[in-house]
C-alpha cells in the first residue's frame, strides 16, 4: 500500500508478522538499500512481541545526506500503534561508518520515541562493505 500522508514514499506490510532479533534481521530486511544511489531512511514498525508490522520509507536525500525529522519518522509509528520502533538507512558512499549526524539524530530520536512511549530499539547504517548497528556501538 502506498500513500503520500507527510510525504511518505513507500508504506510495505508483510503478508506475516516478522519477528526482529538482531541486527542481522534488520540487514536483511533492508538489504535493497546496499546499492541505492540515493541516501534512504527507513522505519521498521514493530509490535510488543518485537515483530515487524510495516516497514515506511520516510525520506530519499541526496548522495550523502538525507533529511529526518522526528515527526516523520513517528507519524506512522503513532498511526499504526508501533510499540517500538528501528531506523535504517544507507550510505551510498560504500562506507557504513556512522557520521556525526547519524550519531545526533539517534539521539533525537531516541529522546523523541522516550517522550512518546515508543522505543528506537536501533539504527542501522547499511552499505556496500558493511552494516554497522548503532545500538551494538553503544549510541542508543
Amino acid at each position: 500500500m502506498s500513500y503520500s500522508i507527510a510525504g511518505f514514499v513507500r508504506d510495505q506490510a508483510p503478508s506475516r508478522l516478522v519477528p526482529i532479533r538482531g541486527p542481522e534481521d534488520v540487514a536483511a530486511i533492508c538489504k535493497n538499500l546496499r546499492r541505492a544511489q540515493r541516501e534512504v531512511f527507513v522505519v521498521l514498525l514493530l509490535n510488543s512481541r518485537h515483530e515487524m508490522m510495516r516497514r515506511v520509507t520516510v525520506s530519499v536525500g541526496s548522495l550523502n545526506a538525507s533529511l529526518v525529522h522526528p515527526r516523520e519518522v513517528f507519524l506512522p509509528a503513532v498511526l499504526h500503534s508501533a510499540a517500538a520502533i528501528i531506523c535504517c538507512h544507507n550510505h551510498p558512499s560504500g562506507d557504513s561508518e556512522p557520521s556525526q549526524e547519524d550519531l545526533d539524530i539517534t539521539r533525537r530520536l531516541a529522546q523523541a520515541g522516550e517522550l512518546l512511549g515508543i522505543g528506537v530499539l536501533d539504527h542501522l547504517v547499511i552499505a556496500r562493505r558493511g552494516v554497522t548497528s548503532l545500538r551494538e556501538r553503544g549510541a542508543l
